[in-house]
């Protein structure tokens, strides 16, 4: 195992070379290491600090964005903020943490190089610990889960489900087998939270839209499937604006299944509990979030839920020069009325609380006494597709139009830099201006697909036993385990240190807080 070195000094104030190192790139990781790039200005000009993060992915994927990403409404490119650009003071390591020893102050990392020099695992050396390695999709052990669902958690999720819904119109359009057919243009969302809600929304609309430009496809011939495991769907936005968006999903000819489970998925066939069976070519699985499992192999303490015990102060309780936030922490709620409440682990306590945890840091630093966090629940949105969608914000319900467009507004305002902000605002005006892009790039999967079909090997997917990842047909057609699009050779696998959704200080947007 490699050391990285580590510099300490006994100066008072921060001692020279002391390090700040924060596990994750997601809401939580970026924020606090933007902000506290700003409070340590001066002492990272003098050397004193060095602020490392420690994260799978070179950027930070705005998740709020995703629904309308995977629709085509805005590029893949402006969903996610390139780190090094906005923590130009910070040192990146792209890799992932794997165990914290904290009583030696030792995190061990795996990079993308360790892999190529076979030396081993890198343990860097920190003085100030953040933890925020984000969360995983939450999956249970249904048959045929793992073989042929997809989840909705990073961009290229996002877009691989948008290439795949294309590719299905594709083949149903092409096939002279009715049953293939409707199980092409059969489409089932497991999760009536946000992510399956927006992701559901707006990929019917999109292919709506999409049907008037196939000669034997109508919108009418695809079914589209809600699956949800209690008696409502987004509980953020309260009771009644929760049965507004029942009412709107099924004037779109969308099934919402309540207090339903699936019970199986295999052999393409979505069986659930109410006894149902749907054939189908396309699950997404959107039920919940965990935490990341390098929690497990941390010397902290973890509640039942398999968060780390913090303080109001957002210190990991027990454990000096520890601090977490968003997913990963479990951070005592003191608005609250009922004592013993946590916050929830969503982007609107998660953003907040990096504020808080960046100016506990620099006063740790310095010799200063801390703050607690407070902040009370402001309002949740959700778009439910182009121009509709819900609101409840300060006590006020909206729907339709104007909750659609306060979505809009909201997260527009939230989206780091001034560049994305930008880039989103023109995408947008010029998707009201001309028409929607229906192309598929299912190919971007395999981009060395055709040279190595015509140096002599197989496409891939097209085994005897085997179907393509997405698009093109085939005898399983369809979202297949394994490595995600884009990844990179010899990286670790193992789950993104991002969130699962939405930046803020307002209104909750749907989402997980890292």
């Amino acid at each position: 195992m490699v050391k990285a070195a580590n510099f300490r000094g006994t100066t008072p104030g921060p001692p020279p070379g002391a390090r700040i190192l924060v596990i994750g790139g997601g809401y939580v990781g970026m924020y606090t290491a933007l902000r506290l790039q700003r409070k340590l200005k001066q002492e990272l000009a003098r050397g004193e600090v060095e602020i490392m993060v420690v994260t799978p992915e070179p950027y930070m994927t705005y998740q709020p964005f995703l629904p309308e990403a995977a629709a085509g409404s805005i590029s893949p490119r402006h969903v996610v903020v390139p780190l090094r650009r906005v923590l130009d003071k910070c040192k990146i390591v792209i890799g992932e943490a794997r165990a914290v020893d904290h009583g030696k102050r030792t995190a061990t990392v795996t990079t993308l190089a360790t892999a190529e020099e076979g030396t081993g695992p890198v343990a860097f050396t920190y003085d100030e610990l953040v933890i925020a390695p984000g969360s995983i999709s939450r999956t249970l052990p249904i048959p045929g889960l793992a073989d042929y669902a997809i989840g909705f958690k990073t961009v290229e999720e996002a877009i691989g489900l948008r290439n795949h819904v294309i590719e299905q119109m594709d083949i149903a359009s092409s096939t002279r087998d009715p049953a293939i057919r409707d199980a092409a243009l059969t489409f089932v969302f497991v999760g009536g939270g946000y992510a399956g809600v927006e992701a559901l929304a707006e990929l019917e609309d999109m292919a709506r839209y999409t049907a008037r430009y196939y000669h034997n496809i109508k919108p009418e011939d695809l079914k589209w499937i809600l699956v949800e495991a209690s008696n409502r769907i987004l509980p953020e936005v309260g009771e009644e604006m929760g049965k507004y968006a029942i009412r709107e999903l099924r004037a779109r000819n969308i099934e919402v299944r309540l207090e339903t489970r699936l019970d199986s998925c295999e052999d393409r066939v979505a069986v659930l509990s109410d006894g149902s069976r749907f054939p189908t070519r396309t699950v997404v699985w959107t039920a919940g979030v965990k935490p990341a499992p390098v929690l497990a192999a941390m010397d902290l303490p973890l509640n039942e839920r398999g968060r780390l015990v913090c303080t109001a102060e957002l210190t990991v309780a027990g454990a000096d020069h520890a601090w977490a936030a968003g997913d990963a922490a479990a951070v005592p709620d003191v608005t609250a009325e009922e004592p013993g409440k946590e916050c929830a682990p969503n982007a609107q306590h998660a953003v907040r609380q990096t504020k808080v945890l960046a100016e506990n840091i620099t006063a740790s630093l310095r010799g200063e006494p801390l703050k607690e966090y407070a902040h009370k629940y402001v309002g949740s949105v959700a778009s439910l597709g182009l121009h509709k969608g819900v609101a409840h914000i300060y006590g006020r319900k909206l729907k339709g139009y104007p909750a659609w467009l306060m979505h809009r507004v909201y997260h527009l305002s939230r989206v780091p830099t001034f560049n994305r902000k930008a880039r989103v605002l023109a995408e947008w005006t010029l998707s009201g201006l001309f028409k929607r892009e229906i192309v598929s790039l299912g190919s971007l999967e395999h981009p060395r697909a055709e040279f190595e079909l015509a140096a002599g090997g197989k496409r891939p997917g097209h085994g005897p036993d085997s179907g393509p990842h997405h698009g093109k047909p085939g005898p399983k057609s369809g979202p297949k385990p394994g490595p995600k699009p884009g990844s990179r050779p010899g990286s670790p696998p193992g789950p993104k240190s991002g969130p699962e959704r939405r930046p803020d200080s307002g209104p909750q947007s749907g989402s997980r807080g890292n």
